[in-house]
């Protein structure tokens, strides 16, 4: 029986639907109403939360019992050939991860970087270097509860294989550098196949019992491939209930967040799919 934190990546539409204007505080208490357990705010365009909203969001979800955790920005390129992009890159996650420490989130989620011209292992090693610079800038800025999460992603051009992400977390071997599965990705960039328990076995083979930091969206086949555009979960691509009856039988915690366009209506069909195979959504109304 997994143990579950569930809910969005951002703040729910319904939530939006209730206040044209809604923000991360209307996000986090209707999250909490509805029954999910967990939210992803989401820096994706930019970070434009000051400290002070942080705090405030974080002292709100910890009274709600909602997990909290953060997406940096989508600019972000560790391994550009241009040095500026770079430190662009690194201050963007610097303020990401500031912020979320201030909200007490648990993790901070990033796409790292493009090949480019290095290849696989050029980018592979500027990747490392980069983490290891932003672990230093932890270290000295205080920050001490939110981890770096470096997300699978879906592109063959992008750095991010499962292998390659949970090899350069384990050399790295700081609690504070973390591996973060999207469902989606790894099966777009499979060429529309997953093996759930595969990937289950490779996580305790590389982290044992940690828990797990997810994302969770069906992705689409056009012009040939399986490209990294969001659709909601009826379309099985891949499919959601595999993964709650794999769940079911492993100790472990995990938490998964919907990206899928349906926001927390998906995540609510998700917990109802993940209870009836036996798992527990941690602290929620079930």
């Amino acid at each position: 029986m997994a143990r579950v934190y569930i809910g969005p990546a951002g703040v729910p539409i319904g939530a939006r639907e209730r206040k044209k204007s809604a923000g991360t505080l209307d996000g986090i208490r209707y999250v909490s109403e509805v029954g999910l357990n967990a939210m992803e705010v989401e820096f994706v365009q930019g970070v434009k939360m000051n400290r002070e909203a942080a705090q405030e969001a974080g002292e709100l979800a910890r009274e709600l019992g909602v997990r909290l955790s953060v997406h940096a920005p989508y600019f972000i390129n560790l391994c550009s050939e241009e040095a500026e992009k770079v430190e662009a890159s690194i201050k963007r996650l610097q303020e990401s991860l500031d912020r979320g420490e201030t909200m007490g989130a648990t993790v901070v989620v990033f796409h790292p970087a493009y090949y480019g011209k290095s290849g696989p292992e050029g980018c592979y090693n500027a990747v490392k270097d980069a983490v290891l610079r932003v672990l230093d800038w932890m270290r000295e800025s205080g920050i001490t509860h939110v981890r770096l999460g470096l997300e699978v992603m879906a592109r063959k051009s992008q750095f991010g294989s499962l292998e390659e992400t949970f090899r350069l977390v384990r050399e790295v071997n700081n609690p504070q550098v973390v591996a973060v599965i999207d469902w989606g990705h790894v099966y777009a960039r499979n060429g529309g196949s997953i093996d759930y328990r595969a990937v289950l076995n490779m996580w305790r083979e590389y982290f044992g019992d940690q828990p797990m930091h997810t994302h969770f969206t069906c992705v689409k086949y056009k012009n040939g491939e399986w490209v990294d555009e969001h659709e909601p979960m009826d379309t099985n691509n891949p499919p959601f209930e595999p993964l709650a009856r794999e769940l079911a039988g492993e100790d472990i915690e995990i938490t998964i967040i919907n990206e899928s366009p349906l926001l927390e209506k998906d995540a609510l069909r998700m917990k109802d799919i993940l209870i009836k195979y036996g798992n527990k959504i941690v602290g929620a109304n079930q």
